[in-house]
């Protein structure tokens, strides 16, 4: 499992997970850093897509279903375990929200709650109708970046580090971009009222 996900906080005594999908061109750490800040009720996975960090070597992700497949081939088992929550943050919202209609569909599985930001939906026209930025030309596509903002301007300014992070970024936005769904497709039904419990006791 450790090859997929990224736990730095292991609770298996847990009484809820919550799986962090991360952003366009983003690691694992972050989120899994989060296990820190809950109590011992929470357990943090952070998910590790192929092409970055300890699996920098592997080609990656062609489509989102190819996520899917992977991230619930390894964690299935532990899903059935116990209640468990998805967050995902732009790319990563897309990419939960995919792992979560799956689990519904193929395995009558779904998460107690799905925090989703930064992103329009699946559905959407404006996505729908998008150019695709990941054509552009690595020049072009810095360009937007600037335009669009998020992004330091000392990262976008070094060329060693764009060398880095630009393929992975390209290849993320390839993915989204093949991404659709029809509207209305499936319904998940959710409770959020865990978040109260898991992080009482914690300090402000």
């Amino acid at each position: 499992m450790e090859k997929v996900i990224n736990c730095f906080c292991k609770r298996p005594d847990a009484v809820a997970r919550l799986v962090c999908f991360p952003w366009a061109g983003g690691g694992s750490i972050y989120y899994a850093r989060w296990g820190q800040l809950f109590n011992s009720s929470v357990e943090v996975y952070s998910v590790k897509l192929p092409g970055r960090e300890t699996r920098v070597q592997e080609p990656f992700a062609e489509d989102i279903q190819q996520i899917v497949d992977e991230v619930i081939s390894v964690l299935l088992p532990k899903l059935k375990e116990k209640p468990f929550v998805f967050f995902g943050h732009s790319f990563g919202a897309l990419t939960c929200f995919a792992t979560a209609e799956h689990l519904k569909k193929k395995h009558g599985l779904e998460p107690v709650h799905l925090f989703v930001s930064g992103t329009s939906a699946p559905h959407s026209k404006a996505r729908q109708t998008s150019m695709k930025r990941s054509e552009l030309s690595d020049e072009e596509f810095l360009k937007w970046m600037t335009a669009v903002g998020g992004t330091p301007s000392e990262i976008l300014k070094n060329t060693e580090v764009v060398k880095l992070f630009l393929p992975v970024l390209k290849a993320d936005m390839r993915v989204v971009e093949k991404y659709r769904i029809a509207r209305g497709l499936i319904a998940l039904q959710m409770d959020g009222d865990w978040l109260d419990a898991a992080t009482k006791g914690r300090e402000q």
